[in-house]
């Protein structure tokens, strides 16, 4: 069992406090501001405006991005910023409560296939699950081809709440996959006979790989690579390793960030650094033998959101450094990466007031934000002009 590190402190030094006194960013595509950081001042761009509850973002490889919106939209954003209208053939999503249309990515071939991956909340009888489909891109005609849905998430049915629904995909084309503990079945995300609580990896057709921990296991689904997780929120390959980083929610205090081996136990709800909504405990203790311990942890709470390791140009000073937005934090976090250890962070835009929903770094270099509201936007962030 890994000992505990980068424990979180409320408190930041003066040389990540930012600046008191700004200019907020309109929903005017091409305003700017300005904020201070650590590698100089920041521009922050209203690049795209006019969506609601904007979750996730996708380049397509020619200046184009994708963006899902919650309440069950696909849009195409073009290099110039404007909103194509809703993609037809997305399915229809159970947009109830934190559910809805979630996150969305090109595959590794999308220049050849224009195969996209994305999740959504499915409603059943009796409440909704996280499916993943995939599907093909007609941008020319404005719709998804071929769309199926090649995994179900299969466990108690949520009542709108903790569908997780991060991808990444490998360099071999498998997909990682995270997975809500749908907050009323928290004990579920110990047990491998159900999909609630966990981190799968599928192939791009649905199908589990071979060589998953748990294939041919009696009462194990094939699928899981890794358990014992509560909301995952944010998820990204370190493009120095390999290694899979994931990040979730806690309750009240307990956000973690988790470096994820095959097959490891990361222990919710049985350890933990939270307490319950009503102020009640929830863990037995923080640490437990075969249970793993996260990198870094929040308390209290920031609601971490989205993931990407920075390795562009236009911040150099930021290579290696791993992002995420924060819900309830308000802000963007620039975590400093150590082996498995995160040994600092800086508190970004946090007087932007913002639900940062997630973050990518574009093909430009420049890091990509989503403002998680009714209306939402996209920011560009780059080095301010000299």
């Amino acid at each position: 069992m890994k000992t505990p590190v980068g424990l979180v402190t409320a408190a930041l030094s003066a040389a990540t406090l930012l600046a008191g006194t700004f200019l907020l960013v309109t929903g005017t595509r091409g305003q700017n501001t300005s904020f201070q950081s650590s590698a100089g001042q920041l521009d922050v761009q209203t690049f795209a405006s006019g969506l609601v509850h904007p979750w996730a973002l996708a380049f397509l490889g020619d200046g184009r991005m994708l963006v899902t919106e919650r309440p069950g939209r696909m849009r195409i954003v073009s290099a110039e910023g404007q909103l194509s209208p809703p993609l037809k053939n997305v399915p229809e999503v159970w947009a109830s409560g934190q559910g809805g249309l979630l996150d969305v990515i090109a595959d590794r071939d999308f220049a050849q296939n224009r195969t996209v991956f994305f999740c959504y909340s499915e409603r059943t009888s009796g409440g909704g699950r996280t499916a993943v489909a995939r599907a093909r891109l007609n941008d020319g005609a404005g719709r998804l081809d071929e769309t199926k849905v090649i995994f179900r998430q299969d466990g108690p049915l949520s009542s709108g709440n903790h569908y997780g629904c991060r991808f990444a995909q490998g360099a071999d084309g498998n997909l990682f996959v995270t997975l809500g503990d749908h907050y009323s079945y928290r004990d579920e995300a110990q047990s491998l006979s159900n999909h609630l609580g966990k981190l799968i990896r599928i192939a791009p057709d649905g199908a589990a790989p071979p060589d998953n921990p748990f294939v041919g296991r009696d009462g194990a689904k094939p699928e899981i690579w890794s358990y014992g997780h509560r909301n995952q929120q944010g998820l990204a390959i370190n493009p120095g390793t390999g290694e899979l980083w994931e990040i979730e929610h806690g309750p009240r205090g307990g956000d973690e960030v988790n470096v994820i081996a095959k097959g490891k136990n990361y222990g919710w709800p049985v350890i933990g650094f939270g307490i319950d909504y009503s102020g009640t405990k929830i863990h037995e203790a923080t640490a437990r033998d075969g249970m793993e311990q996260p990198a870094k942890y929040w308390v209290p709470s920031i609601a971490p959101s989205g993931a990407t390791f920075y390795t562009g140009k236009l911040f150099p000073k930021w290579n290696g450094s791993l992002f995420t937005g924060a819900l309830s934090g308000r802000m963007l976090v620039r975590l400093t990466v150590n082996g498995h250890a995160v040994t600092a962070e800086e508190r970004l835009l946090q007087n932007l007031h913002e639900r940062i929903r997630d973050v990518r770094q574009g093909p430009d270099g420049a890091l990509w934000l989503l403002t998680d509201n009714s209306a939402g936007r996209i920011l560009r962030v780059t080095p301010a002009a000299k």
